[in-house]
């Protein structure tokens, strides 16, 4: 039972550490602030959870109890990783982050969405509504800073 939990345990590090190394080596080579910011948000994240997940198990089999109060710290990984991405993607966009000509997706290049002129999303939900009106008000005259 012994060797059982120990290869148990051994594949998890081997795992986490993976996830691991492969988020650092996508944070360190990736070119652009886009690019770079899924390396610590996607795989890092499961490393950890890997690594938590074997430090759990093994002190759970040789304590003789659970020890659950280590899950609270992938859950608290789990829970703000992608919300500090998301922060961080909006940050980069507002800021105007340069971008390599390799990211797809590219944000907007005045700012956000309809307001500055990106109307796309508004003509593809009106596509099919023609009694949609645009968003902004009668009257109201765009004023470019």
């Amino acid at each position: 039972m012994q060797t059982v939990v120990e290869v148990i345990v051994s594949a998890l590090l081997l795992i986490g550490s993976l996830f691991t190394l492969i988020g650092a080596i996508g944070l360190a080579r990736l070119p652009d602030f886009f690019m770079r910011l899924h390396g610590p948000t996607k795989s890092t994240t499961l490393g950890v959870g890997g690594i938590v997940l074997a430090s759990v198990i093994y002190f759970s089999t040789h304590n003789n109890f659970a020890s659950l109060h280590e899950l609270l710290i992938p859950a608290f990984l789990f829970l703000t990783a992608p919300i500090s991405a998301h922060m961080l993607a909006k940050a980069g966009i507002q800021q105007r982050v340069r971008v390599v000509a390799a990211t797809r997706g590219r944000p907007p290049t005045t700012g956000a969405c309809a307001e500055h002129g990106d109307t796309r999303e508004m003509r593809e939900a009106s596509d099919g509504d023609e009694g949609v009106q645009a968003a902004r008000p009668e009257g109201e005259h765009r004023q470019d800073p």
